[in-house]
């Protein structure tokens, strides 16, 4: 089935899990494995997912593009928001499957970041530290994952500036709702563009982007490939927000919260790259929370 043929059920509003599986059918590649040939790489700050089986064949994430203080959310981007990094390459695997960074944050922060390629995507292991004597500034990070070639139009420019909302989506009310969201938030000091809080966290310390008043039901954001075979989602805990963005991006932004001097903390992070299947989704989304060490 082609993808057209089963987006208009939901843009219309939300369509549960059992819909959309069942036209996985014929979506999914017939036989096809996960991504066993998933590889990573990085070039300049760009962490690139090579998946040679997918639309677009890889899929770019500028990983990171900005540490955030809190207090975001109706605050000059660049002279209030972003706390500057230095990331360097600790060690890359030649067989493209581990990548560590280490961040450097302008306030005093170092980020560990562990990132290996598995069969059906990406791990991130992250240990944020402390040395200092203060209270750490940069609350939350953004990796910018841009899949305007694996979600986008097969005829679109390349300076287009959005993914096809119809093949995005979060989880509202039990159900994977693909965008635009109902309502769809218009107004904030930087536009277009649409963010999802998590209850949790504060609507202070958000991207100032237009902040939607519906609250996800868990952290997934994701999207459909073009051909409607594969489907995109990515993960962090804790979560930040979810953030539909203006680069032919999604977010995961994960949250950082206070780190006390001398402390320590871990960052977990997951993407998925998979045949066609939402309820699988869901399935290993909570197979994979439930993994995940205490605290």
């Amino acid at each position: 089935m082609p993808m057209k043929r089963f987006l208009p059920s939901v843009i219309a509003g939300v369509c549960g899990i059992a819909v959309i599986a069942a036209a996985v059918q014929a979506t999914s590649p017939a036989g096809n494995t996960d991504a066993a040939g998933i590889t990573l790489s990085r070039k300049e700050n760009m962490l690139i997912i090579e998946a040679p089986h997918v639309p677009g064949k890889e899929i770019k994430i500028n990983y990171l593009e900005a540490y955030c203080r809190g207090g975001s959310t109706d605050a000059d981007w660049v002279k209030h928001t972003v706390v500057g990094p230095k990331t360097e390459t600790v060690s890359m695997d030649p067989d493209g499957k581990q990548i560590k960074l280490r961040c450097s944050v302008a306030d005093g922060l170092v980020v560990d970041h562990l990132i290996e390629a598995v069969p059906d995507g990406v791990t991130f292991e992250l240990t944020v530290s402390n040395p200092t004597t203060r209270a750490n500034e940069a609350l939350w990070a953004q990796p910018c994952i841009r899949l305007g070639d694996f979600a986008g139009g097969e005829t679109e420019a390349p300076d287009c500036q959005d993914i096809r909302l119809e093949r995005a989506f979060i989880f509202l009310n039990g159900r994977l709702t693909t965008m635009p969201t109902r309502p769809w938030a218009t107004e904030a000091r930087y536009i277009p563009g649409q963010v999802w809080c998590p209850r949790e966290v504060p609507r202070t310390d958000v991207n100032p982007r237009p902040l939607s008043t519906l609250v996800p039901d868990n952290n997934l954001i994701g999207c459909f490939s073009r051909d409607g075979k594969w489907l995109f989602a990515v993960t962090f805990e804790p979560t930040q927000e979810l953030f539909q963005g203006v680069a032919r991006c999604l977010h995961n932004d994960f949250r950082i919260g206070a780190v006390p001097p001398g402390a320590k903390r871990k960052i977990h992070g997951r993407i998925w790259i998979i045949p066609n299947d939402p309820s699988r989704l869901v399935a290993l989304h909570q197979a994979w929370l439930k993994s995940l060490p205490p605290g």
